[in-house]
């Protein structure tokens, strides 16, 4: 005779409803994203989802707990708010054309401790060039020069992709980060009727704040130094934080807009990875320079070129073809800058 454990039985059943519902709950959330503001009847969710009214009213319950405005109403069924902005696969691949949604590999977290971080381990487990990490907070963002980058829940997007040897080479990472800014400042521009500018080589300003930083990080092998891996990160304060920003950041940091519910988090992700997939993988030119040069507002800026070891004041002359900041120092030596850190020197 074969004893089954009781206790053991209902695990396996509660891990099968459980995975059927997660398919349900991914397969519901397309469905209410495609009909925003729209009432769906139970019926009508059930069929097209291949599954049992009961499993809807489970799977709609779930989403409720997890933060959706999901109104339901006896004879009309289900509506998902409007309002509703909460990350998801299914929300960012909506405001995609089929070509990128079929192709996006994008997993979606609620908090993590930096996504260029996940985008590294996801590298180390194999994962190939075009992975997508995504976050509506983070616990350890990171910025340039080794700095922390504030990432509050909710009112941000924080978004790192990873690009391996066979997409990228060593001398490309530059470029990355100038597409980034560029196809950030161009779902800005598409989503709102903000006027975004670049203050080199990184940060995205509106109405004089920062309201995005960028952190391009490359691996590379320790013993024949070919390059690894490049991972971007890309942090935007789409709204103000709940509490404000921190006192360190109150002078400089700023958010795209001010009154939440605007646009949602998910379609603004969407143009960002859709703007940086169609300059980098289909620009045969230097039209992303040209984009680059038209947005930079440090060009004819007195300025501070900050090393390690000094900081000298110069003027910012040019942005080059290879995406470097031209600079003329006080003594009258010129230099392109490749990589590093400027300041806007504010006329006494």
């Amino acid at each position: 005779m074969i004893l089954f454990s009781l206790g053991s039985i209902a695990e396996k059943l509660i891990d099968m409803l459980e995975g059927k519902d997660m398919t349900t709950k991914e397969a519901l959330i397309s469905l209410f994203e495609k009909n925003r503001g729209f009432f769906i009847s139970g019926e009508y969710i059930a069929q097209n989802l291949g599954v049992s009214r009961t499993a809807v009213w489970k799977a709609v319950k779930k989403l409720q707990k997890e933060g959706y405005d999901i109104t339901a109403i006896t004879n009309r069924g289900y509506c998902l708010s409007k309002d509703t902005d909460i990350l998801s696969v299914e929300g960012i691949k909506e405001h995609m054309s089929d070509y990128y949604r079929e192709k996006a590999n994008i997993e979606v977290f609620r908090t993590v401790d930096s996504t260029n971080n996940i985008c590294r381990i996801r590298a180390n487990e194999g994962v190939s060039s075009g992975y997508i990490a995504i976050a509506s907070s983070q616990s350890s963002g990171r910025g340039r020069r080794g700095r922390t980058f504030y990432s509050p829940a909710d009112t941000g997007v924080y978004v790192s992709f990873l690009l391996t040897p066979e997409n990228i080479h060593g001398a490309e990472i530059a470029k990355v980060t100038t597409i980034s800014a560029v196809a950030v400042c161009k779902a800005i521009e598409k989503l709102t009727d903000k006027k975004p500018q670049i203050k080199w080589v990184n940060d995205v300003f509106v109405d004089g704040r920062k309201v995005c930083g960028i952190l391009s990080e490359a691996s590379y092998d320790l013993e024949d130094g070919k390059l690894d891996c490049v991972v971007v990160g890309i942090g935007i304060n789409l709204y103000p934080p709940r509490n404000g920003f921190p006192e360190a950041l109150s002078d400089v940091a700023g958010s795209i807009l001010e009154t939440p519910g605007q646009i949602s988090r998910n379609h603004l992700v969407a143009e960002v990875l859709t703007g940086f997939a169609d300059l980098y993988l289909h620009d045969n030119g230097l039209e992303y320079v040209e984009e680059y040069r038209k947005r930079s507002f440090v060009i004819g800026k007195d300025i501070d070129v900050v090393t390690p070891k000094s900081t000298r004041r110069a003027r910012a002359l040019a942005i080059n073809d290879d995406c470097s900041l031209q600079v003329r120092y006080e003594d009258g030596q010129e230099e392109a800058l490749i990589s590093g850190e400027i300041s806007i020197r504010v006329s006494e």
